[in-house]
């Protein structure tokens, strides 16, 4: 199993980050890339027309490697937003047909499947959690695959919950989508680059992915898988550098009507990004180093202590086809003062989100048994000392 990989970050030692799902850490090698591109654009005679393309296509390959596609079916954005407004574009709607989406999904994702909702005159169809048990994980999955039938157009969901880390079907839904004639179209931002994404296999159309989260890369930058229903569609700007003849600088006022086959097409304008672009080349890199050490693996390892803490405070949890080892909530117990919780977190340096009375934890191969150690102390802590703010951890 993999080691601990901390000492490939400049992470400050009495911090205990376990947000991964917010934003990761920077990379010292990604680092030096961006060091190494400023210093390059010093003098831009040193860029020649072959760089505003060589990078973006190693970009690509590295991407498909991730999520088993072909480079051409990848195409460089600058966020998620505009991966999801480019795919619904390119849609077409009949009447009576309607889109679903699952309830609290991330807002980009909602807002763009509303608009091309409103758009067509659709009906927007959200599936609901309905806990059983305790447990949210397996009807919720049944509830979407049954609510998949020939009038839905559009099934757009975040492949784990962006909020929980519950883990959705894709292969299942995916088929099903497949079956009914529906566009699947999903949200990789919390699980692309830290679990495995087989686009072919889950019969995923589009599947839209920031990269400042789990891939490691910059800000400002996605990645989109578009399948091939979507190789003759129409982007949403019309950049140069997305036509056949965009290498040949010489003859650019030639007009060359055809755009770059597949998903080329759909790419930002400015696509070469002469800074970020060798950030996001050089953390694809390491990010497929690691998914073929299995970050999984490292992850289960390393959250055993918690999970076992938290199940004898009474904590539950979702069943292993549901439950997202680097990524997940804690729904903490009522007499929690979740206040108290919030400040012995800050004291202590202990980074993650709070929602409600949860506390979402993501972990990642920079994390070890000290930030889990950390967090179980300052949660038992909370627990025991209550309004009593005397106590000290060591």
């Amino acid at each position: 199993m993999i080691e601990d990989q901390k000492k490939l970050f400049n992470l400050k030692e009495d911090i205990h980050y376990l947000n991964c799902a917010y934003k990761t850490p920077l990379l010292k090698s990604v680092e030096e890339a961006a060091i190494k591109a400023l210093i390059r654009n010093r003098n831009p005679s040193d860029i020649t027309p072959v760089d505003f393309f060589k990078e973006t296509e190693d970009v690509r390959v590295l991407f498909g490697e991730i999520i088993n596609c072909l480079p051409s079916e990848v195409a460089i954005i600058p966020s998620a937003s505009y991966g999801f407004s480019s795919v619904l574009k390119n849609i077409p709607c009949l009447k009576g047909q309607h889109a679903i989406v699952v309830e609290n999904d991330f807002p980009s994702d909602f807002f763009s499947i509303k608009k091309w909702c409103e758009t067509n005159n659709a009906e927007l169809k959200t599936v609901k959690a309905i806990e059983k048990r305790g447990l949210i994980g397996e009807s919720w999955n049944d509830n979407i695959i049954n609510s998949i039938n020939e009038k839905t157009a559009v099934v757009i969901l975040s492949s784990i919950h962006w909020m929980n880390g519950l883990k959705f079907d894709l292969s299942t839904i995916g088929k099903k989508c497949k079956s009914m004639g529906a566009k699947f179209i999903v949200d990789g931002a919390q699980s692309v680059g830290v679990m495995p994404i087989d686009v072919k296999k889950f019969n995923i159309d589009a599947l839209i992915c920031p990269t400042y989260k789990w891939l490691f890369g910059p800000y400002s930058l996605g990645l989109a898988y578009m399948g091939s229903c979507f190789n003759h569609g129409t982007p949403i700007e019309e950049s140069w550098m997305n036509r056949t003849n965009a290498l040949d600088f010489s003859n650019l006022s030639n007009y060359d009507p055809e755009y770059t086959p597949n998903a080329g097409r759909y790419n930002v304008g400015e696509t070469s990004n002469f800074i970020l672009m060798p950030m996001l080349k050089q953390s694809l890199v390491q990010v497929n180093i690691w998914l073929n050490s299995n970050i999984q693996d490292y992850s289960k390892e390393l959250i055993k202590p918690l999970l076992s803490y938290l199940k004898n405070l009474g904590v539950t949890f979702e069943n292993e086809a549901y439950f997202s080892s680097h990524l997940f909530s804690l729904k903490l117990p009522k007499e929690f003062n979740t206040e108290l919780l919030k400040e012995n977190l800050i004291k202590y340096n202990i980074y993650l989100s709070i929602r409600g009375n949860s506390l979402r934890v993501s972990v990642h191969v920079f994390n070890t048994p000290k930030d889990i150690e950390k967090l179980m102390e300052v949660i038992e802590l909370t627990k025991t000392t209550n309004h009593n703010r005397s106590v000290h951890i060591k």
